[in-house]
């Protein structure tokens, strides 16, 4: 008996002093955080999307339709809605007429959208498969446009207003944190595609209070995740933002999410936005909600385009990480990050006419930085301790099958770690 209490205290303290990666009980599970169907502006119906993307190993799915939830009686036009007759009759043949509900108003054909409600229990299983309820607060300030996915949440969010990009991402943040406080359920925000329609700035993003996300990758044709000559990428922005939150704004870090923005589903195409380009591996101990939830906020997770990261942990000051390697397959490792006193001075980007553009400026080559550059499946980096943060982005070798651009390889972004913060 006496031995038992104590092999069993031995064991509590293993698991309470091991640190952050030593949680024998949590393992990765795969999702993807933006998918759109007829309920908004995709092409297919939702219980088609969600068998795609359950059939293919995911193990959780957030439908975020624009300014929608799937929670109203809803009939869409075959003749009118994106689909059309084609996702009508694949519909039919995998669900079959019993499922499939449709009539006939003045002369025209519709089928009725199932509610999440509806299709949930056909799809979940605990432990396999998990189906969030999340939004796409879809606004625009001028030419810019301003959309902030909500997960989890319990009660739609109308599209927000304010008197500039700032202001509306803000009150997108603020609404979601509001509804959780007040219902006591536990979601998030977090900010999309800052370059689709170069439609947000690295100095804008920096500034928002209470988010933690945001899309470092996205597989939609239109988001230039790469910038190009006049804007900065989304791992520029990222750095611009994590320099300016931690030296200048006293704010949390924020963490980089891989998502599909997936919209068309019956063709795949560069030009299209397909499903299975980006997603998140979040590590948690079980396959609900509030575990998957809790381990984003905690920055257990990495966003992938393809590369799979058998484990990546810090322990003490070292950050390590090793990769699912493929064979043929080469894999570089970029540790990146920004050293305190870095120089935070910035230019902006000018016209022909020496007018201000009104993109992400430019900063120094000390910003975002790589601080060191392994090759292989395994690799650490030791912090020295007068690093901001430090980050991972891992490249691999390997062609992106069905990508979102020409010459696209398969990619993972860990989530930055700061020196003397656990």
């Amino acid at each position: 008996m006496h031995r038992t209490l104590f092999l069993a205290a031995i064991l509590v303290f293993i698991s309470t002093h091991a640190g952050f990666a030593a949680d024998s009980a949590a393992r990765w599970w795969k999702g993807n955080l933006h998918t759109h169907s007829l309920w908004s502006d995709g092409d297919d119906y939702p219980e088609m999307i969600t068998d795609w993307y359950k059939q293919r190993g995911y193990d959780f799915l957030g439908f975020t339709e624009h300014n929608t939830l799937q929670t109203t009686n809803r009939w869409s036009g075959v003749a009118t809605n994106k689909g059309g007759t084609v996702a009508l009759e694949k519909y039919r043949a995998r669900f079959g007429d019993q499922w499939v509900e449709q009539r006939e108003q003045k002369g025209k054909q519709q089928v009725r959208l199932k509610k999440l409600s509806d299709y949930r229990k056909r799809f979940e299983e605990p432990g396999k498969f998990l189906l969030l309820q999340c939004e796409e607060i879809t606004s625009r300030y001028k030419t810019a446009p301003v959309h902030v996915n909500a997960h989890n949440l319990r009660e739609i969010i109308p599209p927000q207003t304010g008197d500039s990009v700032l202001a509306i991402m803000q009150s997108a943040v603020d609404a979601v944190l509001a509804q959780r406080e007040r219902t006591g359920q536990l979601m998030f925000p977090h900010v999309n595609h800052p370059n689709f329609g170069w439609g947000i700035t690295a100095e804008e993003l920096a500034q928002v209070r209470g988010e933690k996300f945001f899309e470092v990758y996205n597989g939609h044709p239109q988001v230039h995740n790469e910038g190009d000559d006049t804007r900065a990428g989304t791992e520029r922005v990222w750095d611009i933002v994590l320099a300016k939150r931690l030296a200048e704004l006293n704010l949390d870090v924020l963490y980089g999410v891989g998502t599909d923005d997936s919209h068309q589903y019956h063709t795949n195409s560069v030009k299209k936005s397909n499903p299975g380009r980006g997603w998140v591996m979040v590590r948690a101990k079980e396959l609900t909600v509030n575990s998957l939830l809790t381990a984003m906020e905690a920055g257990d997770f990495y966003a992938s385009s393809g590369v799979t990261l058998k484990d990546v942990r810090r322990a003490g000051n070292r950050l390590s990480l090793e990769i699912v390697a493929e064979p043929g397959v080469t894999y570089t490792t970029q540790f990146i990050g920004t050293r305190k006193g870095a120089s935070l001075a910035s230019e902006p980007v000018r016209n022909s006419a020496g007018e201000p553009l009104r993109v992400t400026h430019r900063y120094g080559a000390d910003i975002g930085a790589v601080l060191a550059e392994v090759k292989g499946a395994t690799a650490s980096y030791t912090l020295k301790g007068d690093e901001l943060y430090v980050r991972a982005t891992i490249v691999s070798t390997k062609p992106k099958e069905n990508p979102y651009r020409e010459g696209e390889f398969e990619q993972a972004w860990t989530q930055p770690v700061v020196p003397g913060v656990k």
